[in-house]
């Protein structure tokens, strides 16, 4: 099991740039694929970012390819995600979480801990 604690996020105006990192614990984090996902008020949890084991294989949601960048560093247990030109429509909570295996994933239910969540707010 990995635990997860997510941090970075804030209230920034459209067009700026945001941070998040999601600082892990546990010995199965190198082993095993991270993800980002965000849930709005009113609307389910999508996924957002994947970053398979060893960081070298990316996948990314439509919404914000060319946009956001997640990395990781196994030396540290940390994956990020590095959110730049922010629409209002990026506002969410944003959780990190960790994949079942090592292999890129996008579903909620490939994921199985999950950080508590980080506020991202983003004024027009």
């Amino acid at each position: 099991q990995v635990q997860l604690v997510e941090s970075g996020g804030g209230l920034v105006q459209a067009g700026g740039s945001l941070r998040l990192s999601c600082a892990a614990s546990g010995r199965t984090f190198s082993s095993v694929a991270m993800g980002w996902f965000r849930q709005a008020p009113g609307k389910e949890r999508e996924f957002v970012a994947a970053i398979g084991r060893s960081g070298t294989s990316t996948y990314y949601a439509d919404s914000v390819k060319g946009r956001f960048t997640i990395s990781r560093d196994n030396a540290k247990s940390t994956v990020w995600l590095q959110m730049n030109s922010l629409k209002p429509e990026d506002t969410a909570v944003y959780y990190c979480a960790a994949g079942r295996s090592p292999f890129l994933c996008v579903s909620t239910s490939d994921f199985g801990s999950w950080g508590q969540g980080t506020q991202v707010t983003v004024s027009s």
